[in-house]
C-alpha cells in the first residue's frame, strides 16, 4: 500500500480500480452486471419467440414453399450465434485494455441498438432486399454483443466479490441470464394474448423489441455508476495483444473449452429444447410443456445463488464433479423418462436443473480464476463462446436431426458423452476457490 492511499477503517477493504468493492457498493456491483445481462438475453430470446410473427414480412416465400421466411429467418438467427466469439474476443480485448466498465457500456449499447435496428426493420413489401439485410445486420450486432457481454460481465462479477464471495457473485450471471429469457417469454406471451393475429403480424412483434431498447437504457444508467474492478494498462506496459490469451496460455484456453462442453450441452438441452424434445419424442402438449419449461426456469434461477454459496464452502470441484458426473449417468434415463404429461415432463426438467446448477452457478468463477488479470476476459470470452457456438448453439439442431434420422434415442448419449468429457476435464482442475484472485 502506498503512502498516497488511506489506510482501512475498521476492517474496511480500500476501495478503487483493481480492487473489490467495499460491501456498501456489492449490491450496485450486482445490478451492474445482472441488468445488462438480462437485457442482453431478453432480446436474445425475443427474437427465437416472435420469429413466427416477422418472418412472412421481412423474408420473400419462395416457390411457394411458406417455410421459406421462417428458416431464413432462423438461419439468421444461427448467424449471430456464431458472432458470439468474435464478440467475445473482441470486447474482451477492450475490457482487458480499458477496463470491464467500459466494455459493458459498449456491449449493452450494441444489444440496444440491436434491438432498435430489429423493432425498425422495413418490411420486403416496402423495402425489398433491404429489409432482409438490416435484420442481418441488427443480428450481428447482437451476436457480437452477446459475446463481448459474458466475457465482460464474468470477470466484472467475479472481481467485483470481496473474500469468500467469489462463488456467490458468480451464480447471478445465470439468475440474469434467466430473467431475461423468462421476462422475454413472458412479454411474447403478453403480447399474443392482447393483440389480434393480424395486429401481431404488422406491428405488435416491434413492441417487443422496443422494449428491450428501453431495458438497455436503463441498464446503461445503471452501469455508468458501478465501480471499475480493473483499470486500464498503464500507459508505460504494452497493452495485451488481441491474440495474446490465447498465445501466452494455451492450456488454459484449452481448460475453458473442456470446463464449458459438458455444460453449454446440458444448459441447452434443459433450458432451451427439453419442451420441443417432450413434443416431438413423447407427444407433450405444446401449452404443458411451455409450461413446465417456465416452471422449471425460474426454479432454475432461485437456485443459482445457493449454488454459488455453497462453492464458497466446499469450493467449486465438487459441485463442477457432481454436475459432470450426475448428467452422464442420469442424461439418458432422465430424457427416456419423459411423458407425454405435465407431471412427469417437469419432474425431468427440474431434476437437471439441480445437477445443472453444479456447473452454472460457478462457471464464471472458475473461468475468471483460471486467467491472469492482464487478458483475463479475451482468455474466458473467445474459447467459452467457440465451444457454446459448436456444442451450445446446436443442440436443438441436433435433437431434431437425430429424431428425423430415425435415431432419438442417440441425442441423449451425446449429452451423457460430452458431460463425461468435462468430468475428465473437472477432476484435473486444481481448487480454485481460496486462491486470492489475480487483479
Amino acid at each position: 500500500m502506498t503512502q498516497s492511499e488511506p489506510l482501512p477503517v475498521d476492517g474496511e477493504r480500500p476501495t478503487g480500480p483493481g480492487r473489490a468493492p467495499a460491501p456498501r457498493s456489492a449490491v450496485r456491483q450486482i445490478a451492474a452486471a445482472s441488468v445488462g445481462n438480462a437485457a442482453e438475453w431478453y432480446d436474445w430470446y425475443a427474437y427465437s419467440y416472435l420469429a413466427v410473427y416477422f418472418a412472412d414480412q421481412v423474408f420473400p416465400k419462395g416457390s411457394g414453399n411458406s417455410l421459406v421466411p421462417l428458416l431464413s429467418t432462423f438461419a439468421v438467427f444461427a448467424v449471430g450465434f456464431f458472432m458470439r466469439p468474435v464478440g467475445g474476443l473482441l470486447m474482451g480485448a477492450v475490457a482487458d485494455r480499458y477496463g470491464r466498465r467500459t466494455a459493458l457500456t459498449a456491449t449493452i449499447l450494441l444489444m440496444g441498438g440491436g434491438s432498435l435496428l430489429v423493432a425498425l426493420t422495413p418490411t420486403y413489401a416496402s423495402a425489398g432486399l433491404l429489409a432482409p439485410v438490416v435484420l442481418v445486420v441488427a443480428r450481428l450486432v447482437q451476436g457480437l454483443s452477446v459475446g463481448g457481454e459474458f466475457a465482460a460481465s464474468t470477470t466484472f462479477l467475479v472481481e467485483s466479490a470481496g473474500p469468500g464471495r467469489r462463488g456467490l457473485f458468480s451464480s447471478f450471471q445465470y439468475v440474469s441470464t434467466t430473467i431475461g429469457q423468462l421476462f422475454a417469454s413472458g412479454v411474447a406471451v403478453l403480447l399474443v394474448h392482447t393483440l389480434t393475429g393480424r395486429q401481431m403480424d404488422s406491428w405488435g412483434w416491434r413492441v417487443a423489441f422496443l422494449i428491450g431498447a428501453a431495458i438497455s437504457l436503463a441498464g446503461l444508467w445503471i452501469r455508468r455508476g458501478a465501480q471499475e474492478t480493473r483499470s486500464s494498462v498503464p500507459q508505460q506496459a504494452a497493452r495485451p495483444g488481441l491474440f495474446e490469451a490465447v498465445r501466452r496460455h494455451p492450456r488454459e484456453s484449452l481448460l475453458i473449452c473442456g470446463i464449458t462442453a459438458g455444460g453449454t450441452i446440458a444448459y441447452y438441452t434443459w433450458t432451451t429444447y427439453l419442451p420441443t424434445y417432450a413434443q416431438v419424442t413423447s407427444g407433450t402438449d405444446k401449452g404443458d410443456a411451455l409450461l413446465a419449461g417456465t416452471v422449471s426456469l425460474a426454479f432454475f434461477a432461485a437456485l443459482q445463488p445457493l449454488g454459488g454459496l455453497l462453492s464458497d464452502r466446499v469450493g467449486r470441484k465438487p459441485l463442477l464433479v457432481g454436475f459432470a458426473v450426475g448428467f452422464a449417468a442420469l442424461a439418458v434415463p432422465l430424457l427416456h423418462a419423459v411423458g407425454d404429461d405435465f407431471v412427469s415432463l417437469l419432474i425431468v426438467q427440474c431434476a437437471g436443473m439441480v445437477l445443472l446448477t453444479g456447473y452454472t452457478s460457478v462457471a464464471a468463477a472458475v473461468n475468471t480464476e483460471i486467467f491472469p488479470a492482464r487478458v483475463r476476459a479475451a482468455g474466458i470470452g473467445f474459447p467459452y463462446s467457440v465451444t457454446v457456438a459448436l456444442f451450445g448453439g446446436t443442440a436443438p439442431y441436433l435433437g431434431t436431426w437425430f429424431k428425423e434420422s430415425g435415431h432419438p434415442g442417440t441425442f441423449p448419449w451425446y449429452v451423457a458423452g460430452l458431460c463425461l468429457l468435462s468430468a475428465c476435464v473437472y477432476l484435473t482442475l486444481p481448487e480454485t476457490a481460496t486462491r486470492p484472485l489475480d487483479r
